[in-house]
């Protein structure tokens, strides 16, 4: 092979793998721009999976500007069904005097049935643990339908934070008695629901002097009413929803003492409107505990 064959044969040589060495340049680019793509790829489903986890919000109850929540449903379950065993053994409690007074005059009414009208705040720490005893003692003889929900007492009054129920906007029913809640004031002691002529002068009845009147009142048909609560909220300091639900089916706790404790002498202010209907209800153990201090 002379010398200018072997020259241009190197060179065909040489120009092939340049062509080779470029392919193999433009594979690993390629290799890069379709691995770097993917990680862009996987990135952005992420930010869009968490954009839309944050949206819909957590799994937990979460709360809205107002304070309310949804409460789990373990809680309510809890709060509406506690054993009337425990109710029996209970009995008074801790609770040493009802603070029930005799009502005056007409029987109230609502619907053709006897009426349970209370007016509360969701600011008030009293109103705070009387709903939790309200709302024990008004399962016995219906049901809540429309869920509970949780709210706390002002971070500012006494006993901040108290945690409890509200009863905006709840709904109940019942074939012994009418419940009809007004939530005054919100936790920011902004109006939320006005009481109506006919409310506002049966609270006055009670509690004429406007300077005293405070929160909370229920008139129960105006066979009983209550103007303040039956415990301190005290007991309630620092305990979350849920520990004091679990709490009402121990009968030694401290929570149980008092809150159910109150939640028999409410039971038993609702026999007198019922004409002591449920028999079963009206007739237990625990009503006949707290009879003698019904006011």
């Amino acid at each position: 092979m002379g010398k200018a064959s072997r020259i241009k044969q190197q060179s065909v040589r040489e120009k092939i793998a340049a062509q080779r060495a470029a392919a193999q340049r433009l594979e690993r680019r390629n290799r890069l721009l379709i691995t770097g793509g993917s990680i862009v790829l996987v990135l952005v489903v992420v930010a869009v999976f968490v954009a839309v986890k944050l949206s819909q919000g957590s799994s937990t109850p979460s709360s809205s500007s107002s304070g309310r929540t949804a409460l789990p449903a373990s809680v309510v379950s809890q709060v509406t069904n506690v054993p009337a065993s425990t109710l029996d053994k209970v009995g008074k409690g801790a609770v040493a005097s009802s603070s029930l007074s005799p009502g005056s005059g007409a029987t109230l009414t609502s619907a053709g049935k006897p009426e349970m009208l209370y007016i509360g705040a969701e600011f008030c720490p009293y109103c705070a643990a009387m709903r939790w005893s309200m709302a024990i003692a008004l399962s016995r003889f219906g049901d809540f339908t429309t869920p509970l929900q949780g709210i706390h007492s002002s971070p500012t009054d006494a006993f901040p934070n108290t945690a409890t129920l509200t009863f905006y906007k709840a709904g109940y029913a019942s074939k012994y008695l009418a419940f009809t809640p007004v939530e005054n004031l919100t936790v920011t002691r902004s109006l939320l629901q006005n009481p109506t002529s006919e409310q506002n002068a049966l609270w006055a009845k009670y509690e004429p002097d406007p300077n005293k009147r405070g929160y909370p009142f229920i008139d129960f048909g105006n066979k009983l009413t209550l103007k303040g609560p039956m415990y301190s909220p005290a007991v309630l300091a620092g305990k979350s929803w849920s520990q004091i639900a679990a709490a009402l089916h121990d009968p030694s706790s401290p929570i149980t003492q008092n809150v159910v404790g109150a939640a028999n002498y409410v039971t038993g202010a609702i026999c007198k409107m019922t004409n002591n209907q449920p028999s079963d209800v009206c007739s237990s153990p625990a009503v006949t505990a707290v009879q003698g201090n019904l006011g």
